[in-house]
């Protein structure tokens, strides 16, 4: 079968797939067990989700069909469109009927909202005090007259547009108003009445307002309707100018602002003459997504819906687990020396790794320093703690990844903040994005080196289900520090032997793994893949498992987000069984074991199996030889793929349901096996 071939029956379209994928979350926002607010915050997330991904994506397959490309690629390229419309106008109506669910069953709980038409006398002086003291002088009306083109309104903000009806003569006027929900939360709560908690919308708090808003003019009537749209988030870099690369990545930022909009929600409600009237203003195109909605807009804010009291409306907490080496008194740095550590977060604490780096920031023995770092917390220890070493007179050098997507004003404050300090901070690499998660420590007792899954943020660390794996062993650590060297020179020549390392040999060597399990399950010997990755879409390495699968190759894959593989199809795909788990924390680690006649290789790092992160990035994943690490992993995988509370079976048309079995919930028993195990040390 050609690649095109493939493409055409076997090959699901990646941002299809991703679809299938955040419908996975609003699945989970539908469970009955799942507590009520953590159902809200999947429903936030959902909405999140979407936002950025028609931002990003949708928004390239615009720009795609406005260049010039084949009559192939055209028809491709509409179609992937029409089907994710599609699918988004049918997720919006299951979205809608769960956000009104789990209100209905809030208020079950005494909890409501209430909107402006549904106040007392208390909740209404209340509100009147409330604006004159706080939204005062932030609710800014511009005349719709006065607009010609919504461009330069911020994307992904939530509008008022408001009929103004004089009562006498009946003149209507528009304005548009901006819900200032960054400045005062989406949530407001008013007096209690009736055994209830009342929370309302911020919108709906304007709504009530909107006569304070429009004071002194003649006495009118008002309606108000909710819209946001979603601009192309591509940023334009002048790579011609006189700049440094902080300054273009911060004008690129800026240029955010000036994006084409690619999808409008508006309240459905909306009269038809308004809604023609706010089309014409964001100069929207045939394919771009106009979607009529519920009255309310950026349910992303549903995550942060307030806490009432109510514990049981939450999951139970899982306090993070401090393995006993980084609480011991002895330094940590050798502890690494003696045996390979290992932190597996949420579960195990991301100030395990913290100690590490505040150890080698004070220590006389440690010269240098170096680290790749692709998202910032806000509050970063990470940035403090490399900042108390070059405090302490040691080399410490910074590979920011400065184009980390909507983190980037972030991880330019804190360039500039070590900079400052006397980090020597580096812009990665002209043409290729700097994923991977490195630390190298040079120390006169033996050089240490970490690698991970996921970035070097304490805020990530709290949600992310990521590795951390340290060791002293000479031949990773002397790679990694070659590595950092070949960050300095990308297109050299650097052979890795132990590393998996893109864009210079990662793909091949894994496409060679495969060819060795193909092999072996021909000789009729033990062949498997065991593998838990982020998303699978390179079109080599699809065909190279279906090509496995066909020769007997049992493959097992939990993955998380894009997956274009179609599990399940005789004599093709039969024995590819693909698991997706959403669960109180995002999957995130990447995982790859392959049985290697019996004697398994076992990888972790940062990779995922898509062109931009096997050709496009600097990734690295590190073989694991220590058995503890080992078992954890294989552990991992399969407690995974055996999840039937959270686990989905991923096939390829988007059906996600449920895997068959026992009940069993992977993330809990993990939790469950590690506080065992901290126990018993």
């Amino acid at each position: 079968m050609t690649k095109e071939q493939m493409l055409k029956n076997v090959y699901v379209d990646r941002d299809i797939s991703w679809m299938y994928f955040n419908h996975r979350i609003l699945q989970e926002a539908n469970k009955e067990y799942v507590p009520l607010h953590e159902r809200l915050s999947f429903l936030g997330i959902y909405s999140n989700n979407l936002d950025e991904f028609f931002r990003v994506r949708v928004a390239s397959l615009n720009r795609m069909l406005e260049g010039k490309v084949s009559h192939e690629t055209e028809q491709q390229l509409r179609k992937t469109l029409k089907v994710i419309n599609k699918l988004n106008e049918t997720y919006s109506k299951e979205y809608t009927e769960s956000v009104d669910k789990v209100f209905h069953e809030l208020e079950l709980h005494n909890i409501r909202l209430l909107t402006e038409t549904e106040l007392n006398d208390d909740q209404k002086e209340f509100l009147h005090s409330f604006f004159l003291d706080k939204l005062n002088g932030s609710i800014n009306p511009i005349w719709l007259s006065e607009i010609d083109d919504f461009s330069s309104l911020e994307d992904n903000r939530i509008y008022l547009i408001v009929e103004k009806t004089e009562d006498k003569s009946g003149k209507k006027k528009y304005a548009i108003i901006k819900v200032p929900d960054r400045q005062f939360g989406r949530w407001v709560k008013v007096p209690s009445s009736e055994g209830f908690d009342n929370i309302m919308y911020l919108d709906d708090v304007i709504r009530y307002c909107l006569p304070l808003v429009f004071l002194g003019f003649k006495e009118s009537s008002y309606r108000a309707f909710s819209f946001k749209f979603t601009k192309d988030a591509e940023m334009e870099m002048d790579n011609d100018a006189d700049f440094g690369t902080m300054e273009k990545i911060a004008l690129g930022v800026n240029s955010r602002k000036k994006g084409e909009a690619v999808r409008i929600i508006y309240d459905s409600d909306m009269p038809k003459d308004m809604v023609k009237k706010m089309r014409e203003r964001l100069k929207t195109k045939e394919l771009d997504t106009s979607l009529a909605g519920g009255r309310y807009q950026n349910h992303k804010d549903l995550m942060s819906f307030p806490d009432c009291g109510q514990k049981d409306l939450k999951y139970q907490p899982w306090p993070s687990i401090m393995k006993p080496e980084f609480l011991s008194p002895d330094s940590i740095l050798d502890q690494i020396r003696e045996k390979d550590r290992f932190i597996h977060v949420p579960y195990h604490s991301f100030n395990g790794y913290i100690r590490v780096l505040r150890e080698a920031a004070v220590k006389p023995e440690v010269k240098a320093i170096k680290t790749t770092l692709y998202r910032l917390a806000k509050d970063s220890k990470v940035v403090k703690a490399l900042i108390t070493a070059a405090r302490n007179g040691k080399k410490v050098t910074a590979i920011v990844e400065l184009l980390a997507r909507f983190d980037e004003e972030s991880n330019i404050k804190w360039s500039k903040r070590m900079q400052e300090e006397g980090v020597n901070v580096i812009f990665g690499v002209e043409g290729l994005k700097i994923h991977s998660k490195l630390l190298l420590i040079e120390s006169k007792k033996g050089n240490i080196a970490c690698i991970g899954t996921g970035n070097f943020h304490e805020g990530n660390a709290r949600i992310y289900t990521d590795y951390l794996m340290m060791t002293a062993r000479p031949k990773i650590v002397n790679e990694v520090a070659k590595v950092f060297d070949f960050i300095d020179r990308p297109f050299s020549q650097v052979r890795f032997n132990e590393l998996l390392v893109s864009p210079n040999s990662m793909k091949s060597r894994i496409l060679r793994m495969l060819d060795n399990e193909i092999r072996n399950a021909n000789e009729g010997k033990e062949a498997w893949l065991k593998m838990k990755i982020n998303h699978i879409t390179d079109i080599d390495v699809v065909s190279k498992l279906y090509q496995a699968s066909k020769a007997g190759v049992k493959i097992d894959i939990l993955i998380r987000g894009n997956c274009s593989i179609v599990p399940g199809i005789p004599k093709m795909s039969e024995n590819i069984r693909c698991v997706g788990i959403i669960d109180r924390y995002l999957e995130h680690s990447r995982i790859l074991i392959f049985c290697n006649g019996g004697k398994p290789k076992y990888y972790l790092g940062s990779a995922d199996w898509m062109p931009r992160n096997l050709i496009n990035r600097i990734e690295v994943m590190t073989p694991v030889y220590d058995e503890e690490l080992q078992s954890d992993l294989m552990r991992t995988i399969s407690y995974g793929m055996r999840d039937t509370l959270n686990g989905r079976v991923v096939d390829g048309r988007g059906t996600n349901n449920f895997v068959e079995g026992e009940p069993f919930r992977s993330q809990e028993e993990l939790y469950k096996r590690y506080v065992e195990e901290n126990e018993t040390h």
